[in-house]
């Protein structure tokens, strides 16, 4: 695992994960999706762990792929490297995509918690909604601005927590939620304010650990089959396919090239500027800081 990109600590019966690549809002790379999967596995694999937290160091739960550099730490993405045939092979295949990983939380019957703050944004939404429970600070922000160019829900995830009407407009218009939003929508469980979020989840994980292990897992795989009857797997495996087809369209390579040549801010400035969000949202809009309430 790299204990750099992602940190693992355990308190009793809880284990918690951590991104951490705050300075870069824990943006995804390779290292953290191996270091992500290596975690869970610990925690699955430890007989005195029943919870799993997961966090996001610094100011953001995590932010999504890590574009940035124009994407030179994953050529596999880029106009020049891309093969159709092996980005189905790599996105669908359980040993090398990214879904299977965040499906750990999910696949494992040991229940986790997502602890979102900040922003939580595309492929970082993805991985925080396949935990069993999301709680949320009222400003953070959830949102998929992959739906307007270079990219399409993976996990299927905004599908299933939400009714048809809901989850066909956010899939239309890549528009954010407010953490206080997600919950009134349920789209997650709990929100709170900042500065309530740390002990509310350690209250909420330390509920789940007074309960018996066998227990947990039973009620866990219960609700999970249900869900797998509706055809989750199915949507796992049609979304990478769509979305390697979505990052090489001519406006995700458009995108990809003005990340490469004028930096990322001047491609997401690009993509928000006709929605006036994310990165040109107000400051009133953004969601607020946990440095800055100490």
């Amino acid at each position: 695992m790299s204990e750099d990109a992602v940190k693992y600590s355990k308190s009793g019966a809880i284990a918690t994960i951590t991104l951490n690549r705050p300075e870069k809002h824990n943006t995804i790379r390779a290292e953290m999706a191996v270091g992500l999967d290596a975690a869970l596995r610990r925690a699955n694999r430890d007989r005195d762990v029943r919870v799993i937290v997961l966090e996001g160091a610094g100011d953001s739960f995590c932010a999504g792929f890590d574009f940035s550099g124009g994407l030179s730490h994953a050529k596999d993405y880029v106009e020049e490297g891309y093969d159709p045939g092996m980005d189905v092979h790599n996105s669908t295949n359980a040993f090398t995509g990214g879904i299977p990983l965040f499906m750990g939380l999910w696949r494992g019957l040991k229940p986790s918690i997502a602890k979102v703050h900040g922003w939580c944004l595309g492929a970082g939404s993805e991985l925080a909604l396949c935990a069993d429970l999301v709680i949320a600070s009222d400003d953070a922000r959830f949102g998929t601005p992959y739906s307007r160019v270079w990219g399409c829900h993976l996990t299927g995830m905004w599908i299933y927590r939400l009714g048809l009407a809901k989850a066909k407009y956010y899939a239309l218009t890549g528009e954010w939620v407010s953490g206080k939003e997600a919950a009134e929508m349920e789209l997650i469980n709990f929100s709170c304010p900042l500065e309530e979020l740390d002990e509310r989840a350690a209250a909420l994980a330390a509920k789940l650990a007074r309960i018996p292990l066998t227990q947990l897992s039973a009620m866990k795989l219960i609700v999970n089959q249900a869900y797998d009857n509706m055809g989750l797997q199915s949507t796992q495996i049609l979304g990478p396919v769509l979305d390697g087809i979505m990052r090489n369209t001519p406006e995700g390579r458009a995108f990809v090239r003005t990340a490469a040549r004028a930096g990322v801010k001047k491609a997401v400035a690009e993509r928000d500027a006709p929605f006036g969000d994310y990165s040109q949202g107000s400051a009133e809009e953004r969601p607020r800081r946990r440095s800055e309430i100490g």
